[in-house]
């Protein structure tokens, strides 16, 4: 069974592409960097760093003037702060360092449940509302002092409550307005479930960058059998909510695309009294697409959440005789455990599930036989060093052209041809 694959596998061939993906002309950059990554897990931020660090130290070998500028290369950039809990869990930040004049970066990880604090003298974990506000306080606290503030927040907070239905708060808009609010310049986060939140804050610099490219090279180095073609493979969508992920991701590879839809039952349509929640759980869910018989199949989506939708979806395309089922998400949540998948592994109804490191991973699930990390650090750490130039991300956001020659590489090796 294939193993994990390491940060080395992972970039190998896409090192020159990142490296050159935005202007060779070296700007100036905006300040010293300093990142605030206290809300992340500790081998995240080690990664991040260690990225960061070495693509200054290849930036300065081939143009030695840019170290010249004051804090540009450093062993380390993070800045240490304090994000305390009184007894009744009210928090407190404090900046242990200096951030005056630097272009500053916090990243936060709102999902990360494996941090406790004490709170009545019982043991909690940190919730995603709370994570929030720690990042509003450390916004605070470092306004007035440095150059700008950032704020990488990689899964998009209340990113599911991007519209309104019924009498409902609108959370992910306000939330953007009241960190732009507090004066923050950029802000970044990962394939969010809708971009057009972003018209919740118009004037303002919101990008949502995309995994597809990392989600990608993982499937093709952990199985290099895998043919990606029109007649041996077919992204599939888990439902209606992910058809322009997943036209994405099939117009890229250039293989077919099939979706599941929901059937929902008349008498409730009829009826009076339901709600969405009561229509989709009780909806049958239909395979719509062609023929799968004997081909690899890749079923996308933006996260798993209990992971019930995946493994219905799964089930019903080893019935219809796909030969493998992959999965990739930007985010592996699963809110309710994974015993569902060891057992969905086991009856051989899924083969691996590709999922970033964005998000807090429990190390039970890191040693899963079907669960395949995917390391953004690097990704992560050349954002941040793109935007301390004012440098133009258009290639590092947009990453078809890397999908392109990835699979053309991919396919060249495999033909005899590299």
């Amino acid at each position: 069974m294939p193993k994990n694959i390491s940060e080395s596998e992972l970039s190998a061939r896409s090192d020159a592409l990142i490296l050159r993906n935005y202007d060779e002309q070296i700007l100036e950059p905006i300040g010293p960097v300093g990142i605030i990554t206290e809300q992340l897990h500790t081998s995240f931020s080690d990664a991040i760093n260690f990225h960061l660090r070495n693509r200054r130290a290849l930036t300065i070998a081939k143009y030695p003037e840019q170290e010249n500028f004051a804090g540009y290369y450093r062993s380390d950039y993070r800045i240490p702060v304090n994000l305390g809990r009184y007894s009744s869990g009210e928090g407190h930040a404090t900046i242990l360092d200096t951030v005056r004049g630097h272009d500053l970066f916090i990243i936060t990880d709102v999902l990360n449940y494996g941090t406790y604090y004490k709170r009545f003298n019982q043991s909690v974990s940190i919730s995603p509302d709370e994570y929030f506000e720690d990042l509003c306080r450390l916004i605070s606290a470092a306004h007035g002092v440095t150059k700008r503030v950032n704020v990488v927040m990689p899964y998009l907070y209340q990113g599911r409550r991007y519209r309104r239905e019924n009498r409902e708060s609108l959370d992910c808009a306000v939330m953007l307005k009241r960190l732009f609010n507090l004066g923050i310049a950029n802000f970044v986060t990962f394939d969010a479930h809708d971009e057009r939140i972003a018209n919740a804050v118009p004037r303002h610099n919101f990008e949502s960058a995309e995994t597809s490219f990392q989600l990608i090279e993982a499937l093709v180095s952990e199985y290099p059998d895998v043919k990606i073609d029109k007649n041996n493979f077919m992204v599939i969508s888990a439902d209606e909510a992910s058809i322009n992920r997943c036209i994405y991701y099939a117009s890229v590879m250039r293989v077919p695309l099939g979706i599941f839809y929901r059937r929902y039952d008349p008498r409730l349509l009829n009826g009076t009294e339901y709600t969405l929640q009561s229509l989709k759980s009780s909806a049958e869910k239909k395979f719509l697409g062609e023929n799968i018989e004997g081909k690899d199949v890749l079923i996308v989506d933006d996260m798993i959440d209990t992971g019930k939708t995946i493994l219905e979806c799964a089930k019903q395309l080893k019935e219809l005789k796909a030969r493998r089922v992959f999965v990739a998400v930007s985010f592996a949540q699963f809110s309710h455990g994974f015993e569902k998948f060891n057992q969905a592994y086991e009856a051989g109804l899924i083969n691996r599930i590709f999922a970033t490191n964005l998000a807090y991973r429990p190390p039970a699930l890191l040693k899963t036989e079907w669960f395949c990390d995917v390391n953004l650090a690097k990704y992560l750490a050349l954002l941040i060093d793109g935007i301390n130039h004012d440098a133009s991300l258009s290639k590092l956001i947009n990453p078809t052209e890397r999908i392109h020659a990835l699979l053309n590489s991919f396919k060249g090796e495999k033909n005899g041809q590299i």
